[in-house]
C-alpha cells in the first residue's frame, strides 16, 4: 500500500510539474463607495485557489493562466463580493478596478455595518479553509484549534478549551441557535461528527473572551457560525477513506425559495484499529441537516432549520500492551479483554426563524427552537493484566522482553447510562441603527426536561485479595459474609425540569476623533433568572476600540471585559456518586482583556499581527476533572482561581499570494478549591485517602492553590498553505501543534488533586492537493464532466512524525503497593485519500 501512495504522489508531482503554462496579468485597485482605496481586500480565483491581497493604496497584481476563463472573486468583510470573468492571452495584462458595495446584515449574523475594528476581540475566518484542513474528523472546530488561546490534546475529538476554561464554557450559535455539546462522550473515539458542516458554512466568527452582551452567559468563548443562503444551483460529493459527505443547495420561484441541505457518514475504524487496544472497533457516525429560506414579502422573510444524528460506537476489545518507566526501569502493562461496549448517541433539532424589517434601519428575528438527545453508554468488560518489569540492558538475549514478575490482578467494568434531555428555545432579537450607531437587545425563555439514569461501578481486584473472604471457622457457617468492595459504585435516577430566562441591552457608538483616528465604545448587560435556585444575575459588559490615523502604519487597539456568569447545565449539578447538588449557583467570571492589531508589510507582503493580554478572575468555580473527553465535576465543593496570560498571532502571506497563520500563547491557570486537603504520616508521607489507617495519620494539610485541569503554559499552532510555482493546480496545506503538559489527577481522593502532567502533545497533519478539474476545463459536448465545477484529489498524512500523544493514563499497582500509570495513546501516523466533487 505504501508504494501505491507513493506511486500516486509522484504521479501528481510529475503531472503537476508539467503544467509550465504561459501567464498573463490582471492588476488594478480596490476601492469602496466613497473612492477610499480598501488595505488588504482579497483578490482570488477560486478555481485554482491562487490570489493575493490589496495594498495600502488598494492596488493588486495577479499573474493568471493564459487561455483560460477564471472568475476572479474581489471580497472585503462588510462588503459585497465582486466577481470578474477573465481570459487572457499570453503576455496579456489587463486592467481591473473595482468598486466594493458595504452590505447590510442582520444579527445574529454579523453586525449590521461591518467595520474595520470592533470594540472586543472577534476573530473572522474563511470557511473554505475548513474543508482543506488536513484532519480526521474535518470541519470548522479543526480550524478554531489553530487559534491563540485554544487548546485541544486529542486530535479524535471537535472538543477545545479556550484560555483555561473547560469545553462546557465555549458558546456555539449556528445561525443564532445555540448548540449543545454530547453528554454521555467519555472518548474522543465516540464522539463521532461535530454538528457544523463545513459544507454549508458561509461565515465563521470566533471570540476567545471578553465578548459583548449579545452573546450568551458562557464563561470562555464563542463560536457563531452562519450557513450560506443559496443563489443558485450547487453540489457537492466527498468520498474517502473515513467516509463521505454531500451537499446540495439551490433556488426556487423565482429566487423566493431557497435550499441548503447536507449529509455526511464518517467511519474511523482504520485509525481506531492502529492504537494500543487491539479489538474489534465498529465506529458509525450518520448526520443529515437542511436549511429552508422563504421570502415573504419585501418585510418579512421565513427559515427552518433541522438537524437529526445518530451515532454508535461498538467495540469488542482483545488486548492491550502499553510500557512505561525510564531507560533502566522500564514497566509493561499487558492486559485481555472479555467484553464489550456499545454506545448509541441520538440528537435532533429543529428551528424556526420568522425575519420581519419594517424599513432598513430596524431588523427584528424571532426564533422557536427544540432539541432533543438521548444517549445510552453500555459495557462489561473484563481486563486481566499483568505487569512486568522489562529487560533494558543492550546485547542481552532478553531485551525488550518481560523478565520479572511485578504483579497480576484484574478489574471490571460496568455501565447501564441513559442520559435523555429536551431543550426549548424562545427568542427574539432586535437591532435598530442610527448613522454609525447600533443599538441591540434580545430575550429569551428555555425549558431544559432532563431524565437522568446512572448506573456504573468498577471494581479492581489485585490477584483475588478484593474477593469477600469470611474468617475461617471449623465445622460451622459464618451468620454474615462481607461485603464486595468495589473501587468506584455510582446509582442514580434523576427527572428535573428548569425554566431559565435572560435577557440583554447592548449599545455600540462610533465617534471620529477629529483627524486623529474612529473610535468605537460598545457597551451592555446581560439579566439571567434560573429558576433551580429562584435568583436573578446581572453581567454588565463594555469595550473600546481605538484607531489612530498613522501615515506610516495600521494599528487598532482595543480594551474590553466584563462580568460572565455561567448557570450550571444539568452536568454541572451532577455529583460524581450520581446525586444531585441542591446549593448550586453560577460559576462567575470577571475579565479584561487588551488588545492590539498591527497591519504591516514584510517582504512585500501583507501581515496582520494580533496581540492580547488577558486576566480573569474566577469565582463560584466548580472543581472538575478531565479522564479523555468526559468531565467530571465535584458539584458539592467550590473554588476560586485565576488565568492570566499573553496570546500572538500573526496572519499573511507566508508564502506570496496565499494565507497562513502561526498562533502562539503563554498561560498560567490556577485554582483554589475550599477545604481541600490531604493526610500525612508522622514522617510527613502522604498516606492514601481511603485506605488507611486513623493511627497512621499525623496530621492533615489544605492543599491550597494547584493549577487547574486545563493549564497549559505554552502552546504554538501553525496553519500553513503553500503552492508550486508554475503549477497552480498543486497545493499543500499543513497544520502543527504544540502544547506543554497539562494536569493529571491522581484519582484517589474527594478532591481534585493534580500530581503530576502529561507530557507535551506533538503533532503535525499534511495534506497535499491536486486539482483535477476547474470551471476553465472543456470536455467533448455530452460528457458528464461538463457539470463539474471543480475536483480536487487530497492524499492526508495524519501525524506525520507518528508522534505517540498520551491522552490518559490506566493505573495499577505491584505486589509491593508501588503505582504505575500506564499511558494509553492517540493515533500514530496513517494516512487518507480523499476525492471532493463540486458540481
Amino acid at each position: 500500500m505504501r508504494v501505491g501512495l507513493f506511486v500516486l504522489f509522484l504521479l501528481f508531482s510529475i503531472s503537476a510539474f508539467a503544467q509550465k503554462e504561459s501567464k498573463g496579468l490582471i492588476y488594478g485597485k480596490v476601492v469602496d463607495e466613497q473612492n477610499m482605496p480598501i488595505d488588504l481586500a482579497n483578490v482570488a480565483v477560486s478555481e485554482i485557489s491562487l490570489g493575493v491581497t490589496t495594498n495600502s493604496k488598494g492596488r493588486y497584481e495577479l499573474s493568471l493562466p493564459a487561455d483560460t476563463t477564471l472568475t476572479v472573486n474581489f471580497t472585503f468583510v462588510g462588503f459585497r463580493t465582486i466577481q470578474r470573468t477573465v481570459r487572457l492571452k499570453p503576455g496579456e495584462k489587463k486592467k481591473v478596478d473595482v468598486i466594493l458595495e458595504s452590505v447590510s446584515m442582520s444579527l445574529p449574523d454579523a453586525v449590521i455595518s461591518d467595520r474595520a475594528i470592533e470594540a472586543s476581540s472577534l476573530t473572522r475566518l474563511d470557511a473554505k479553509k475548513a474543508t482543506l484542513l488536513p484532519s480526521i474528523g474535518g470541519g470548522v472546530e479543526n480550524l478554531i484549534k489553530t487559534l491563540p488561546g485554544v487548546i485541544s490534546n486529542n486530535e479524535l475529538s471537535s472538543q477545545y478549551t479556550v484560555r483555561g476554561g473547560n469545553f462546557d464554557e465555549n458558546l456555539i450559535y449556528v445561525n443564532g441557535i445555540e448548540i449543545y455539546r454530547p453528554f454521555l462522550v467519555g472518548s474522543g473515539q465516540q464522539e463521532g461528527l461535530s454538528f457544523v458542516n463545513s459544507r454549508l458554512v458561509n461565515n465563521i466568527e470566533f471570540s476567545a473572551g471578553g465578548f459583548a452582551a449579545e452573546y450568551g452567559d458562557k464563561m470562555s468563548s464563542v463560536l457563531d457560525v452562519t450557513y450560506k443562503k443559496p443563489r443558485e444551483t450547487a453540489a457537492s460529493l466527498a468520498l474517502s477513506l473515513l467516509g463521505a459527505e454531500a451537499h446540495v443547495e439551490g433556488v426556487a420561484g423565482k429566487d423566493k425559495f431557497s435550499y441548503l441541505v447536507g449529509a455526511r457518514y464518517k467511519n474511523t475504524a482504520i485509525a481506531l484499529n492502529l492504537m494500543d487496544t487491539k479489538g474489534d472497533y465498529r465506529p458509525n457516525f450518520t448526520d443529515v441537516q437542511a436549511l429552508f429560506n422563504y421570502k415573504i414579502n419585501d418585510h418579512w422573510d421565513a427559515s427552518l432549520l433541522g438537524y437529526f444524528s445518530k451515532n454508535q460506537y461498538y467495540l469488542i476489545p482483545q488486548s492491550s500492551s502499553a510500557n512505561t518507566g525510564y531507560i533502566n526501569m522500564v514497566v509493561r502493562l499487558d492486559v485481555f479483554f472479555e467484553g464489550m461496549e456499545m454506545d448509541n448517541y441520538t440528537t435532533g433539532l429543529g428551528a424556526l426563524t420568522f425575519d420581519y424589517k419594517p424599513h432598513k434601519d430596524l431588523d427584528l428575528k424571532f426564533i422557536a427552537s427544540a432539541y432533543s438527545a438521548y444517549e445510552t453508554e453500555t459495557y462489561d468488560i473484563l481486563g486481566e493484566y499483568f505487569l512486568g518489569q522489562v529487560e533494558t540492558s543492550l546485547g542481552s538475549e532478553q531485551q525488550g522482553n518481560v523478565v520479572t514478575n511485578m504483579g497480576t490482578g484484574a478489574y471490571l467494568k460496568h455501565a447501564r447510562n441513559a442520559f435523555y434531555v429536551q431543550v426549548y428555545n424562545l427568542d427574539h432579537k432586535g437591532m435598530r441603527v442610527h448613522d454609525s450607531n447600533v443599538l441591540k437587545w434580545g430575550f429569551r425563555y428555555q425549558r431544559q426536561n432532563v431524565d437522568d439514569v446512572v448506573n456504573e461501578w468498577n471494581m479492581v481486584d489485585s490477584a483475588g485479595y478484593s474477593l469477600p473472604h469470611a474468617m475461617d471457622s471449623i465445622g460451622t457457617m459464618p451468620s454474615t459474609l462481607p461485603e464486595l468492595q468495589l473501587d468506584m459504585f455510582h446509582r442514580a435516577h434523576h427527572l428535573l425540569g428548569l425554566n431559565n430566562a435572560d435577557a440583554f441591552v447592548q449599545q455600540s457608538l462610533t465617534y471620529p476623533v477629529h483627524d486623529e483616528g474612529e473610535l468605537v465604545l460598545t457597551f451592555g448587560a446581560r439579566a439571567n433568572y434560573w429558576d433551580y435556585n429562584h435568583k436573578v444575575y446581572f453581567s454588565p459588559r463594555a469595550g473600546i476600540a481605538y484607531k489612530p490615523n498613522l501615515t506610516d502604519r495600521d494599528l487598532v487597539l482595543r480594551l474590553s471585559g466584563g462580568v460572565y456568569q455561567q448557570t450550571p447545565f444539568y452536568r454541572e449539578l451532577r455529583n460524581r456518586d450520581g446525586s444531585l447538588y441542591p446549593n448550586a449557583e453560577p460559576q462567575r467570571s470577571y475579565q479584561a482583556i487588551l488588545g492590539a492589531d498591527y497591519k504591516f508589510h514584510a517582504w512585500g507582503r501583507p501581515f496582520i499581527l494580533t496581540s492580547e493580554a488577558y486576566y480573569k478572575y474566577l469565582d463560584r468555580i466548580i472543581p472538575y476533572d478531565v479522564d479523555n473527553v468526559r468531565i467530571r465535576y465535584y458539584a458539592d465543593q467550590r473554588a476560586k482561581g485565576y488565568v492570566t496570560g499573553l496570546d500572538f498571532k500573526v496572519n499573511g502571506e507566508f508564502v506570496k499570494g496565499i494565507d497562513s497563520w502561526a498562533s502562539l500563547s503563554f498561560m498560567r491557570n490556577r485554582e483554589d478549591v475550599e477545604g481541600d486537603y490531604y493526610l500525612v504520616d508522622s514522617e510527613g508521607k502522604r498516606l492514601p485517602f481511603y485506605n488507611h489507617s486513623d493511627a497512621a495519620v499525623a496530621d492533615t494539610v489544605f492543599m491550597g492553590w494547584h493549577n487547574r485541569p486545563s493549564h497549559q503554559r505554552v502552546s504554538f499552532s501553525l496553519f500553513f498553505q503553500d503552492y508550486i510555482p508554475n503549477a497552480p493546480t498543486w497545493k499543500v496545506n499543513m497544520t502543527l501543534t504544540f502544547g506543554s503538559g497539562m494536569p493529571v489527577n491522581s484519582n484517589d481522593s474527594d478532591f481534585y488533586n493534580p500530581t503530576t502532567t502529561y507530557p507535551a502533545y506533538k503533532r503535525v497533519d499534511i495534506g497535499f492537493v491536486k486539482q483535477l478539474i476547474n470551471e476553465g476545463s472543456s470536455f467533448r459536448k455530452g460528457n458528464p464532466l461538463n457539470y463539474v465545477k471543480n475536483m480536487f484529489v487530497s492524499l492526508e498524512v495524519f501525524n506525520l512524525l507518528n508522534i505517540s500523544n498520551t491522552v490518559s493514563y490506566t493505573w495499577v499497582k505491584d505486589i509491593y503497593n508501588n503505582t504505575y500509570g500506564i499511558n494509553s495513546y492517540l493515533t500514530p501516523r496513517y494516512v487518507n485519500l480523499k476525492i471532493v466533487t463540486e458540481f
